[in-house]
């Protein structure tokens, strides 16, 4: 595995790829993290999906960025975050299963963070001229949110998405814009004892990118608030296909 580092839409970046140097890729992924958690955290998936499946080694490139935000004054060390998020209101609602709290809400800063996300796509597009299909959005966590937020304002669909730990927010502006991702293959794994984001809320978002006419892969698994060996196979399953 061969690993560079970039600066795309103004976000650091690291490029994971076992292609040739010169060469360029066929499909490129790109997977955001978790909010708290720092810009290398995803990489090592990267090797991981390679050795999985080692046939993407011939056509795919992962970019990893890194979230805009650093937390270290909130006593996160290195962890850095796409917007912040006020952990002890979203526990309170978690504890009191008011769900609405995610769903209504249209997190402060998830503007800023999709127009770079744009911007680093827009740019990765034009040095290897490949079309929006051959680009496959997603994350962990507050990194799937991202995926979806962005996948749905980019100029065209994405190719894929793949949402690890994700939830519903910004229902009304999604659920607007929802039709676009008909027919888009999306891997969503979630754990029924997430107690970060309920599953309860991850049903949520399937149901609607189902009612979109989406192409939904969903995976329940017995678990908390992380990324399983099943998604990433189902990941690697949906990469082989495209």
């Amino acid at each position: 595995m061969a690993m560079r580092f970039e600066n795309y839409g103004g976000l650091k970046c690291r490029v994971v790829t076992q292609l040739p140097e010169g060469t360029p890729p066929r499909l490129v992924v790109v997977l955001c993290h978790g909010f708290g958690a720092p810009g290398h955290d995803l990489v090592p998936i990267g090797d991981e999906l390679f050795k999985l499946c080692p046939a993407l080694a011939d056509s795919v490139e992962f970019v990893f960025p890194a979230a805009p935000l650093s937390l270290e004054e909130l006593g996160y060390g290195g962890g850095r975050a796409w917007w912040h998020i006020d952990m002890e209101e979203l526990v309170g609602a978690v504890e009191s299963g008011d769900l609405r709290i995610l769903r209504d809400r249209r997190p402060e800063g998830i503007d800023q963070a999709r127009d770079q996300l744009l911007s680093l796509l827009d740019e990765v597009r034009q040095q290897t001229n490949l079309p929006h299909n051959r680009f496959v959005l997603g994350g962990f966590s507050q990194g799937s949110m991202l995926a979806v937020e962005t996948a749905l304002n980019w100029a065209e669909p994405p190719g894929g998405l793949c949402l690890w730990s994700s939830t519903l927010v910004s229902e009304v502006q999604w659920r607007a814009k929802a039709a676009r991702l008909k027919g888009v293959p999306v891997v969503q794994s979630h754990g029924r004892q997430d107690p970060i984001l309920p599953f309860a809320a991850a049903l949520l978002l399937r149901d609607l990118l189902v009612e979109a006419g989406a192409n939904v892969n969903f995976l329940e698994f017995c678990g908390p608030h992380t990324i399983t060996l099943p998604g990433l196979q189902a990941l690697v399953e949906m990469l082989a296909r495209l």
